[in-house]
């Protein structure tokens, strides 16, 4: 387990063990590939990041996540893989899922909802999420252990 503070200075506890918590993840956060790029989306308030958020009444941890990256960016979800979750312990706990899913195809939408649009991204986003132009939520340790997860993961896939 992996314990800090984010960017809002919460204390946040991220862990790679599944049911971790008696509490159930009501958000997601989706890290997503598309051809080998990262994909993102423009939140219109806070920037660059990659697509999430809150599930809704009635609906399934993964359901949430097909819907935000598609409403968020316009893509096809063609594998996902459950990362972590984490708990942040602000005016309202919370916890939320991650997941890494491998995108088929974007398909243009006339609406993104909150966001912009898609953005893909090619290069080492680790350091590319230091600028301003990416969401403060790119910022927070829960984006460096988890990314850190999955390229670790893929290397160990293409070594294999």
């Amino acid at each position: 387990m992996e314990i800090f503070y984010d960017q809002n200075k919460n204390l946040v506890k991220l862990s790679f063990r599944k049911n971790e918590w008696n509490q159930e993840a009501k958000h997601v956060l989706v890290i997503c590939q598309y051809k080998n790029q990262w994909l993102l989306t423009v939140h219109k308030k806070r920037g660059l990041e990659f697509p999430g958020g809150k599930r809704e009444e009635n609906e399934t941890i993964i359901q949430t996540v097909y819907r935000e990256v598609m409403e968020e960016t316009g893509g096809i979800i063609d594998s996902l893989q459950w990362v972590a979750a984490y708990q942040v312990f602000g005016e309202e706990p919370f916890v939320k899922d991650v997941f890494f899913a491998r995108i088929s195809q974007l398909d243009p939408k006339d609406d993104y909802h909150e966001t912009a649009g898609p953005v893909l991204i090619n290069g080492d986003i680790m350091k590319m999420r230091w600028d301003d132009s990416f969401s403060f939520i790119m910022k927070d340790d829960v984006i460096k252990y988890c990314v850190t997860s999955i390229q670790t993961e893929l290397l160990s896939q293409r070594k294999g």
